[in-house]
C-alpha cells in the first residue's frame, strides 16, 4: 500500500522581503511632490513595524504605498496588525503593526476543528506554529485546501511540503 500523502499549514512571512519593501516605499514617498517636507519613516525591528508621517492621512498614504509593494513581493498583508494611530509632539501621527508569523493555538484549533467539522477522511496535527495534515488520498487533501482557502482567518495560509 502507498504511503500516506501530506501538507504543512503554515502562515510565514518572508522578513527579507519586508525589508525590501519598506526601503523601496521610503525612496518612492521621499521624491513625490505631495510629499516634499513631509516626514516619511518606516522603522522595522523583528516582528514590529512602526509608521511615521505628518497626520493621519499622510500615515494611511504610506501605508497604501508599502501595502503595494508588500504584494508586489508576495509578502501576505492580512498578516499585518495595525494598531490605533498615536498622535506625538511636533504633530506627528504613529502608527504600529506587528507582523504575524506562524499559525497560533487559536487559529491552529479553528483549523483542526474545522477539518474535523468537514468529516473528510486526514488527520490534523498542530505542531508548534504549523499543522501537518496527512490522508491516504491525494483528492482528500486537495479538498481540505480547499476548505482553508474559504475560511475566515486573521493570517493568511500557505500550504507547503506538499507530498
Amino acid at each position: 500500500m502507498a504511503k500516506d500523502a501530506s501538507f504543512d499549514v503554515v502562515s510565514e512571512m518572508n522578513m527579507e522581503e519586508v525589508k525590501n519593501a519598506i526601503q523601496m516605499t521610503t525612496k518612492e514617498l521621499k521624491n513625490r511632490f505631495d510629499f516634499k517636507g513631509s516626514t516619511v519613516e518606516i522603522t522595522f525591528e523583528k516582528n514590529k513595524m512602526t509608521v511615521v508621517g505628518d497626520d493621519d492621512f499622510k500615515v494611511e498614504q504610506i501605508k497604501d504605498v508599502l501595502f503595494g509593494k508588500l504584494v508586489k513581493r508576495g509578502v501576505p498583508i492580512k498578516n499585518i496588525h495595525f494598531g490605533e494611530t498615536q498622535h506625538a509632539l511636533g504633530a506627528k501621527a504613529r502608527q504600529t503593526a506587528d507582523l504575524i508569523s506562524g499559525i497560533d493555538r487559536e487559529n491552529s484549533k479553528k483549523i483542526t476543528t474545522a477539518i474535523k467539522n468537514a468529516k473528510i477522511k486526514v488527520k490534523a496535527q498542530i505542531q508548534e506554529d504549523q499543522i501537518r495534515v496527512t490522508g491516504k488520498s491525494r483528492d482528500d487533501l486537495q479538498e481540505v485546501i480547499q476548505l482553508l482557502r474559504k475560511l475566515d482567518l486573521p493570517i493568511e495560509l500557505q500550504f507547503t511540503n506538499y507530498r
